[in-house]
């Protein structure tokens, strides 16, 4: 591992607003009282069929319907996005090449408007790698990780009050490889997720079949192996993305090349994980190809969701509160192809389906007692979406 450590972090301010939402639901989508009516969804694109860049949506959330209202087109295939926990910046990956670089991709730096959620560039930086596939913001606020897949290393930056994105202060580079040859004969980082509290970061190679484990320093944000320094997916299942469960105590990872969710419970002194359960993500019998992408809790805790590309669906499991382990209740036909990401709202109601292959952004409502998934009619054409990112005005 070659890990190159740039400067010290400047001091952060650590101011933070308070959002309550109370909330009455029954079934799909009932009655509420003081329900946020408007919420804004950004769409991160791959560049190709006509994508303009980072698209920007109102989502009303009585009628379920999408408006257009903003495309950033600073960079093309902005492919990934992350916001910040204050609300006020949005962290955008791109293939684009950093002016100046050997070939690395950009991050880049958006204010937000708190009143109607449009983007404004605060600024770039060179992502230190090539083919960044995702970006993080730590829960505090403090420092901002990029996945270079392409390169298998992991970029730190700092961020300053307003939102701008220090240099990289780290980079990691991640060595070795796995069985599958063609897809797993050098590192792959594919996500890079804190924990809430902003002590350690797991962080998935696709490439080495392992969640690696670091410890965050709050003041340089540089990262160290934490004491159990890894977890071991089973070889050849390629550890894509990662998601934990509200309680902190179990963590879900999606495992792309084996179209399985593994099931680790979470040290919370030390940051290690303990697999407990590997489940399938497909239905009984299914023969076709398949490879899993995004994965993302209710949250409540009580469900777990992952997409399937090849499929073509989102398979819903109930989670057991004693144990952490899953139990298929069933799949959701995404109506459309390769649903590389999905988002659930805030609050649970609607889940989000960002289908690749068609073009299109497809909403559904979600029955908050079983965990089902409704069609609700609505989509959106955007050109070739591949994140879903929601914003809630204030």
């Amino acid at each position: 591992m070659i890990n190159y450590f740039k400067h010290s972090l400047f001091p952060f301010s650590l101011n933070f607003k308070a959002l309550i939402i109370l909330v009455i639901f029954s079934g799909f989508m009932g009655c509420s009282q003081d329900r946020l009516q408007k919420e804004i969804i950004y769409a991160g694109t791959f560049e190709g069929r006509g994508s303009e860049g980072l698209y920007v949506y109102e989502f009303d959330h009585e009628t379920g319907k999408m408006e257009h209202i903003q495309t950033v087109s600073d960079r093309t295939g902005p492919n990934f996005q992350a916001l910040h926990p204050e609300g006020h910046a949005l962290y955008s990956v791109s293939n684009d090449v950093y002016p100046g670089s050997t070939g690395h991709g950009t991050i880049t730096a958006y204010g937000i408007d708190s009143e109607t959620g449009l983007l404004t560039l605060i600024n770039e930086q060179s992502v230190e790698g090539r083919g960044p596939a995702h970006v993080s913001v730590d829960p505090l606020g403090r420092f901002v990780y990029v996945s270079n897949y392409s390169e298998g290393n992991l970029s730190v930056f700092g961020l300053d009050e307003g939102g701008s994105l220090s240099e990289a202060v780290q980079v990691i580079q991640h060595e070795g490889s796995s069985i599958n040859e063609r897809r797993q004969n050098a590192p792959h980082v594919h996500s890079a997720v804190p924990s809430a509290d902003g002590r350690f970061i797991y962080v998935s190679d696709l490439g080495l079949d392992k969640i690696l484990i670091y410890q965050i320093n709050d003041a340089t944000g540089q990262l160290t192996s934490a004491q159990t320094a890894y977890a071991e997916n089973t070889p050849g299942s390629g550890p894509r993305h990662f998601a934990l469960h509200p309680s902190g105590q179990y963590a879900y990872s999606a495992e792309e090349l084996s179209s399985t969710v593994a099931v680790f419970e979470v040290n919370q002194d030390n940051g290690g994980l303990d697999q407990i359960q590997r489940i399938s993500m497909l239905p009984e019998g299914y023969e076709g190809n398949n490879s899993a992408a995004d994965i993302h809790l209710s949250p409540d805790g009580e469900f777990v969701y992952a997409s399937n590309r090849g499929h073509d669906s989102i398979v819903i499991y109930k989670v057991d509160g004693g144990t952490g382990m899953l139990e298929i209740v069933g799949h959701e036909d995404t109506r459309g192809g390769h649903p590389r990401n999905f988002l659930m709202d805030r609050n649970g109601d609607f889940v989000f389906v960002a289908n690749r292959d068609d073009d299109n952004v497809v909403i559904f409502a979600r029955n908050r007692d079983t965990g089902e998934l409704e069609y609700t009619g609505e989509q959106i054409h955007v050109p070739m979406p591949v994140c879903l990112t929601q914003f809630i005005l204030q």
